[in-house]
């Protein structure tokens, strides 16, 4: 049972007065220090209350003005038998009463307490009671970082357990707000057990809640018709759990949204259903990114590269990354491979890969093979090489099959360049 400093202040004030009224009581029995009593005893001194405080381990309390008050009052007459006739019996009242001094853990217990009455919170604290006060620190009014909030925040310590990095999401203004008056229990328990439930792995729930933690903002009912709508769309278990682990955002996104995603790209790329979702399971962040990257490389395709329908079709389905890369890496990568290396269209059709290859991998490899009169892109023709083993091999398979070289001539070549 819990007490308050003051309930515990007003039972050890009861307990010293207790004592005290014992001591008075037991001054007045005892004669003056230095007489000889029966049987050769000598008179005690004076037990003062200081002995009896003393005995039973409270604070000492000097009563020698009681005792000189006490001495006044005895009569002057009283003779030394009499003192010897109740001195003894008096001993023995003392021990009785001595004995019958409450202690600390049976007559007083803590349970007599529930008898005080309740304590008001206006009443006014002692300097002493208020010393014994300890107040948790108050809570940083202003900071910009949410490690001043770990230690009182129930919510934000289970994050981090998880995994969640908070260093990333306290750069957004919002982040906090909306943590902090979110309860574990209530809010965000249910939302992590329906992304278990959806196929996110403990270790992959910190990296998902860093990215996406607007997510405990969103009701679990919609959470589970976004969910209903792409199993209707014939999206398998594990590919919805693939496309949400690939893109963190794909479930804040609304019922009508998604649907006009997957109507846009089925229409814009003339695609069937099947070939439509093939390609945002490959691609999720087609669903959840703007739309104006793919519109403006659409026509790059189509107006400055000189690529058919059919052949961007093609392309897009076998590298859907084309759909969001720059515009610039797309025509410098084109500018050097049709151009430079004299690559028709229809090869590059073939291995599209080489828009998803850093243009400088592509020179330096083109220019060794030129180097050794081995750059022959011709597939009518003997020693064709291919786009797809140019750009994808690695550097020893490459030197080793296609250049017919060692590794360690290919990087005295790089140093020339």
């Amino acid at each position: 049972m819990a007490l308050s400093a003051q309930q515990i202040s007003r039972w050890f004030n009861s307990v010293k007065l207790s004592c005290f009224i014992t001591a008075t009581q037991c001054g007045k029995h005892f004669q003056r220090p230095g007489r000889t009593l029966l049987l050769g005893f000598s008179a005690q001194p004076q037990m003062s209350s200081d002995n009896c405080f003393l005995q039973w381990g409270f604070k000492t309390y000097r009563t020698s003005s009681l005792w000189n008050s006490s001495q006044s009052t005895n009569s002057s007459r009283q003779e030394i038998g009499s003192g010897q006739s109740t001195l003894l019996p008096c001993m023995n009242e003392q021990t009785q009463k001595t004995q019958k001094i409450p202690n600390f853990d049976s007559e007083l217990s803590l349970e007599a307490l529930d008898d005080l009455p309740p304590v008001s919170p206006l009443q006014p604290v002692s300097e002493e009671e208020a010393v014994q006060i300890i107040a948790d620190p108050p809570l940083p009014p202003d900071t910009f970082t949410l490690r001043d909030y770990v230690d009182h925040s129930e919510t934000l310590q289970k994050l981090v357990l998880l995994g969640v990095d908070l260093s990333k999401i306290e750069k957004h203004p919002d982040a906090a707000n909306l943590l902090l008056r979110l309860d574990f229990e209530k809010d965000i328990k249910q939302i992590l057990m329906f992304l278990k439930d959806l196929g996110i792995e403990d270790n992959q729930l910190g990296t998902y809640l860093t990215k996406n933690y607007a997510i405990f903002s969103e009701d679990l009912e919609n959470l589970k018709t976004r969910v209903a709508y792409l199993q209707s769309k014939n999206f398998s278990k594990a590919h919805i759990a693939q496309m949400v682990r690939n893109a963190p955002f794909l479930l804040s996104f609304s019922v009508e949204r998604l649907d006009n995603r997957l109507g846009f790209f089925q229409k814009e790329l003339e695609l069937s259903v099947k070939k439509t979702r093939d390609l945002v399971v490959r691609l999720p962040r087609l669903l959840t990114g703007s739309l104006e990257p793919v519109k403006e490389n659409m026509k790059v395709y189509r107006l400055e590269l000189g690529f058919k329908h059919n052949e961007i079709q093609h392309m897009i389905t076998k590298v859907p990354k084309m759909l969001t890369a720059s515009k610039r890496k797309l025509t410098e990568t084109f500018d050097y491979v049709h151009n430079v290396m004299s690559i028709p269209h229809h090869l590059i059709v073939r291995f599209p890969q080489v828009f998803n290859t850093r243009l400088f991998k592509v020179k330096e490899r083109h220019l060794f093979l030129t180097y050794l009169g081995r750059a022959q892109y011709d597939p009518t023709k003997p020693n064709y090489i291919s786009l797809d083993k140019l750009v994808s091999l690695p550097d020893e398979i490459f030197c080793e099959e296609i250049a017919k070289a060692s590794v360690q001539d290919f990087e005295k070549f790089l140093k020339t360049l």
